[in-house]
């Protein structure tokens, strides 16, 4: 979608700064992904088969994030401040292989390029070195990629008022993007922009065709940009697999004979469209607009009816003329929906899309949580690396075809004892474990002894450091031991590492076990007075 609002409660939590840097990608192209097939792109769309967005994530924008670290931070902005403004947690490569585990083929990053830009609109090295780490991750799971030009802040919105600049500014933007990836193979795809090709300024799609002609010319002619530009860049880029953005990327607009396909002498392309209808139930959560009425459930025949409708008109508006369709957005909120329907409505969508020859992309975003300390969860776990509702993942699987890898079976047995401690009126158990582990190919056992850890008493909530306070440096320690667990995790390097006590204090969110980032929200909110007790929320 467009803008994503976030918190300020979320944005306080980033804190990034201070967590020390990502590892640097020092822009190793996986070699076995070097080359460009002899495929045509219906062929590259089809194998794909269905997708997920990497969303509010590595397209986070916005100039309040720069005064939250003034305010909260050291002042010196990072990506990983932007990579988590969103709600996110620090993407890892178990995140993304938990993606392909699920059963997808394709994996979308949105990217805001202008975050920590330089002069001359030249792209920050090590947003550029980040986004090639997650697109490693991404294809060595097997999966293709999609990186676009994002909302990116919203400077594409002001292209009628200053058209010359914003075309210069767009065509060094590609220029940069397709000459940093130009040794990709074809699993990496560019898209040409996100939803934001088509002006109100110009024309207004609800009152007269005024401007009509002038707006869907000045998405042509941007698009036509895009191509040209990875065109003569070099590398695979002539020959690579372009994503072309429809008209607000809507299927209407989209099959509008005003809007065109660029020319193109690779004819290798695809076009781009989102799907978020109906709106009272893809849009809005759980309050009315005037252009639209919240709705909590989905799934009557009229419903059903427009889905395949508009699935329909993309398949003869396109598919069946020879040009592949992605949508590279679907999905809906899940505040305020019954869960029977989200279930329901996402794989109607997904079916729908899927039979009728389109790629369809799951828009998923990190949890979020509510000014009350409720947590509303996204379609894909970030921490467990896998979909929320198993049930979902099953009605995908079936739909793509996908078989879920055979995993090794392990036995387990075990034996304990229990000793009394010297310094504590508690008791360590200690378990003997043998585990015997049946693959295809071997079977082999060994034997582990494991201490676990007696529960500890909570002393202060909140007081993660343990000094006797709870304030932001506590928020801090939850998000370093996070991003950087070998150092500041238990048991970690730094002589600040996060303890056995910390951890019992810290656990104030027990939507999830264990520390998370939402115990740094909820400690944020205590400080901003929020809430008026870190009593642990149960949800």
């Amino acid at each position: 979608m467009g803008t994503k609002k976030c918190s300020l409660v979320l944005a306080a939590v980033v804190l990034a700064s201070t967590f020390g840097s990502f590892p640097q990608s020092n822009g190793t192209v996986y070699a076995a992904d070097k080359g460009m097939r002899d495929m045509t792109t219906m062929e590259i769309v089809k194998e794909m088969g269905i997708g997920i967005n990497l969303g509010n994530t590595m397209e986070a924008c916005g100039d309040w994030i720069a005064d939250v670290d003034k305010q909260w931070g050291d002042g010196v902005l990072t990506v990983q401040d932007y990579e988590t403004a969103w709600g996110s947690p620090v993407v890892t490569k178990a995140m993304i292989q938990g993606m392909a585990d699920e059963g997808f083929g394709v994996v979308r990053v949105p990217v805001a390029w202008s975050n920590l830009m330089g002069e001359n609109y030249n792209i920050n090295d090590d947003l550029d070195a980040r986004v090639h780490e997650i697109v490693d991750w991404v294809i060595d799971a097997d999966m293709y990629c999609i990186i676009n030009i994002h909302w990116d802040n919203g400077w594409v919105n002001t292209f009628p008022d200053n058209k010359d600049e914003c075309m210069k500014r767009y065509k060094v933007m590609w220029e940069q993007i397709a000459d940093s990836f130009k040794e990709y193979g074809d699993k990496l795809m560019f898209e040409s922009q996100n939803e934001e090709l088509g002006w109100e300024k110009i024309w207004n799609p609800w009152g007269s065709t005024d401007g009509k002609a002038e707006s869907y010319g000045l998405v042509n002619e941007i698009n036509q940009k895009f191509v040209d530009t990875v065109r003569s860049s070099g590398g695979n880029n002539p020959k690579r697999h372009l994503l072309i953005s429809g008209y607000n990327t809507g299927f209407d607009r989209t099959c509008d004979p005003l809007f065109k396909m660029p020319d193109d002498p690779a004819n290798h392309m695809a076009v781009s469209v989102h799907y978020y209808t109906p709106a009272g139930f893809a849009i809005l959560e759980d309050k009315d607009e005037t252009w639209a009425k919240a709705r909590s459930t989905w799934g009557t025949d009229a419903d059903y009816k427009e889905l395949n409708d508009n699935m329909e008109m993309m398949k003869k508006g396109y598919v069946d003329k020879g040009i592949p369709v992605i949508v590279g957005e679907y999905g809906c909120p899940t505040k305020g929906k019954n869960p029977d329907s989200v279930r329901l409505f996402l794989s109607s969508v997904c079916k729908s899309a899927y039979e009728h020859g389109l790629c369809p992309v799951l828009w998923s975003t990190p949890d979020s949580t509510t000014d009350d300390g409720t947590v509303i969860k996204g379609h894909y776990d970030r921490s467990a690396c896998k979909l929320v509702d198993q049930e979902l993942k099953k009605l995908f699987n079936e739909i793509s075809g996908f078989v879920p890898k055979t995993h090794e079976t392990t036995t387990t047995t075990t034996s304990t004892t229990t000793t009394s401690t010297t310094t504590s009126s508690s008791a360590t158990t200690t378990s003997t474990t043998t585990v015997t582990t049946t693959s295809a190919v071997e079977t082999t056992t060994s034997t582990v002894t494991t201490t676990s850890v007696p529960d500890i008493k909570v002393t202060i909530w909140g007081d993660v450091n343990c000094d006797g306070d709870v304030d932001m440096s506590d928020i801090v320690l939850i998000m370093q031991s996070l991003a950087n667990p070998n150092k500041y995790g238990l048991g970690g390097t730094d002589e600040n590492a996060i303890t056995e006590q910390g951890q019992a204090n810290g656990d104030v969110d027990t939507s999830s076990k264990g520390i998370t980032s939402n115990d740094a929200v909820r400690i944020q909110e205590f400080l901003l007075k929020k809430i008026a007790s870190l009593a642990p929320v149960t949800q």
